[in-house]
């Protein structure tokens, strides 16, 4: 069993139905396990609380809940600070940085043996992260 942890970018596409990202979490929930962490959980909370009130954010806190009920959500473990730095430290050395969520997230992968969901292609310069894009 495999475990995929979706980022900002799948969740929000499942947010949006998004058919072949739908299509791919069906397929995988049978076998596999289908996660985020409190990274992912966090920033879709802050969209949320950043817009106005109204119809609109409603829909989009209801329709969040429904897929947060649907994953797992995974806080990162202390060991997740090895990976961190590690990868942090090795984009800098390349001149390529990466945002701070970003690196938890990739950080949490790694220490869960998990697999990146995501349409951000920034996660492929972190050397030994599996990455899928589910909207291809």
């Amino acid at each position: 069993m495999a475990t995929y942890m979706l980022d900002t970018t799948a969740f929000s596409a499942l947010m949006d139905r998004h058919p072949k990202v739908v299509a791919r979490l069906e397929a995988a929930e049978a076998e596999h396990r289908i996660i985020v962490c409190t990274i992912v959980r966090g920033e879709i909370l802050f969209g949320l609380a950043k817009m106005p009130d109204g119809r609109w954010k409603r829909h989009l806190e209801l329709t969040a809940q429904n897929v947060f009920r649907r994953v797992q959500c995974e806080a990162a473990a202390p060991s997740a600070a090895d990976h961190y730095a590690q990868i942090k430290a090795e984009l800098e050395r390349q001149g390529t940085p990466l945002d701070e969520n970003d690196l938890w997230i990739a950080a949490t992968c790694l220490d869960l043996d998990a697999r990146v969901v995501t349409s951000d292609t920034d996660f492929k310069r972190i050397r030994d992260l599996p990455t899928e894009d589910w909207t291809l």
